[in-house]
């Protein structure tokens, strides 16, 4: 395709806006996306056993909108509109925290990752980052910024974020790669727009997204020139291949029956997007070769999506009350160890719930008017979140015992001879329902080894960052001396002036005691 009539398909893009999760479903029919999976071409993904499940949990967060619309939906000051709150700019810490209650939520409806947590973020970052850009060189990228926004808001679409490059020899700068397209990267340039190459790693629910929003994965130096592109790509674009992602146990979903699943609707997503010269019309570009602005959109978008891991707790809600439903169908629910152990699961979900939460509770305004969550505390969300989960899930597989992982098959419990031996010798409290023990059991397995352990274990370890990179940032704002001057005040040691620790005083002061806006 050339670049005029790309021009022109991007100008017809416009749709009546999505209303229900029906409506959401409908949106994603006839693409004609190039996708495979497990070696084949996947025709139409809707309609896919092992795809669906996670355009299920997509679809969630449109009826939660219309549910309660309160926690899930805002008052859009660009359209004036109420508006899904996935696609909103937050401007105070009111608002943050609302987005932190529903992400609760949303994991307390599917007990699994409903995929919109990246787009939102990534929107919020942008929104601070190009009004910057515009303000040191005086580009127009705040101006393109907001005049998509208003349009995906009016549309009411899905925003999918593609940060993570498959980054090659990590030893070495995008540009010092052996292979360039390792990074992605603008391959040309033009009066129209750009046309980008490269590779995105693991992206959550690109394909159940209507728009990818394409930003850099880390710091670039300025040799680095071509790989600092930010822009927005429609999911259908031409010149996009998706490669789709195994999980554990995913091919269960493309069974006959709904028990061996564990969560036979909702699921989470990750793909490998590939870009073969796609071509980003200009006023769909927001960065293009300012590399010093890579590093604050990638920090201010880590800042956002980690404390964005609160969803976890709202997962960890539904692994909580599954250990404690088969803890009731075994019959032992009231012994003290079963009760200490779902006390301390409770107590290790609300500890990634309150540190999240505190981050939103404690944002500060940037001069765009987006409110940015406090970053220390936004890498504590996520640090424990890769450790604290794990904790969680251990517990839950001591309480489900053994039969978690060595149950028959639903064939098995339908089979005319040997269906009445398991409901026969699984029995727990005999007016409990076989089947429904062996439900409650293999949700567990779902969530602590099988598909959604995806979302609610390995990707709560490295998604946003691995535990490496919170530890870096909260090195970088510990402010280590200015408190080192507190002890030394107290124990009546001769330390530095007040003047030498200002700098470390005054954002202490800023970020712990700033009044709280609504």
């Amino acid at each position: 395709m050339d670049q005029d009539s790309a021009a022109a398909a991007f100008a017809t893009l416009s749709r009546e806006p999505i209303r229900t999760g029906t409506d959401y479903i409908d949106s994603l029919r006839g693409r004609k996306l190039r996708v495979y999976l497990m070696g084949d071409a996947v025709v139409e993904p809707v309609d896919h056993p092992i795809i669906r499940p996670s355009i299920n949990a997509v679809a969630e967060t449109y009826d939660l909108a219309i549910e309660n619309p309160e926690v899930a939906s805002v008052m859009s000051p660009l359209t004036g509109e109420r508006i899904n709150r996935f696609l909103h700019i937050a401007t105070s810490p009111t608002e943050l925290v609302m987005q932190n209650k529903m992400q609760r939520r949303l994991g307390q409806l599917t007990g699994t990752c409903f995929q919109r947590c990246v787009g939102m973020d990534a929107l919020n970052a942008l929104h601070s980052v190009t009004y910057d850009l515009d303000q040191k060189y005086g580009t127009g990228y705040h101006s393109r910024f907001n005049a998509f926004l208003g349009r995906i808001q009016r549309e009411n679409v899905v925003i999918g974020g593609a940060m993570t490059d498959v980054k090659g020899d990590r030893g070495k700068s995008p540009s010092e790669q052996a292979d360039p397209d390792l990074f992605v990267r603008v391959t040309k340039r033009t009066k129209q727009g750009v046309y980008i190459s490269g590779a995105k790693a693991h992206q959550t629910g690109c394909l159940n997204s209507h728009w990818l929003i394409v930003m850099p994965t880390m710091r670039l130096d300025v040799g680095d020139k071509d790989y600092a592109i930010v822009g927005a790509v429609p999911v259908d674009a031409e010149g996009i291949t998706y490669i789709y992602g195994r999980q554990s146990c995913d091919t269960r979903s493309a069974e006959d029956g709904s028990i061996d699943a564990g969560n036979a609707r909702f699921s989470g997503q990750e793909a490998m997007i590939v870009f073969e010269d796609v071509f980003v019309p200009l006023e769909h570009v927001f960065m293009d070769g300012e590399v010093e602005f890579a590093s604050s959109l990638v920090e201010r978008f880590t800042c956002y999506h980690r404390r964005s891991y609160v969803c976890k707790t709202g997962v960890g809600d539904v692994l909580i009350g599954a250990a404690a439903t088969i803890a009731d169908y075994n019959g032992v629910e009231r012994a003290s160890h079963i009760r200490d152990k779902l006390v301390e699961m409770t107590h290790l979900n609300e500890t990634i719930y309150g540190a999240g939460i505190a981050a939103s509770h404690q944002g500060t305004g940037m001069k765009s008017g987006a409110c940015l969550p406090d970053e220390m505390l936004a890498n504590v969300c996520k640090h424990h979140v890769t450790r604290l989960p794990y904790e969680i899930g251990r517990l839950a597989q001591d309480l489900a015992g053994g039969l978690m992982v060595t149950l028959p098959s639903e064939r098995e419990l339908r089979h005319e001879t040997i269906g009445p031996i398991i409901e026969k010798y699984l029995k727990g409290r005999p007016e409990i329902a076989t089947e429904d023990r062996i439900r409650i059991l293999r949700l567990l397995e779902n969530m602590t080894l099988g598909r959604n352990a995806v979302g609610y274990l390995t990707e709560s370890m490295h998604g946003a960052g691995s535990p490496q990179a919170q530890r870096i940032q909260i090195a970088r704002s510990m402010q280590i001396e200015f408190k080192k001057e507190l002890a030394k005040s107290l124990a009546g040691i001769s330390s530095a002036s007040l003047a030498e620790i200002e700098n470390d005083l005054s954002t202490y002061m800023a970020r712990v005691f700033a009044p709280v806006r609504n």
